[in-house]
């Protein structure tokens, strides 16, 4: 048995040039829309994790 070393397959090669320019669309959309996912959003989004962790730990001496 024949095994490849990413373990999903041999690779798909598609000479749909239609699919790729569809897929191209919905990426592009999706980075219009949501924007690029940056050094910026993964800080924003440790900082409201440390908030909400720092919160709970706050309630419950509180409550102690």
């Amino acid at each position: 048995m024949t095994e490849f070393p990413t373990g999903g397959g041999p690779p798909i090669y598609s000479n749909d040039p239609g699919g790729h320019k569809a897929n191209h669309d919905v990426n592009e959309q999706k980075l219009h829309r949501e924007g690029p996912l940056g050094l910026w959003r993964e800080i924003s989004d440790m900082v409201i994790a440390v908030g909400v962790i720092a919160l709970i730990i706050g309630v419950i001496m509180w409550i102690s």
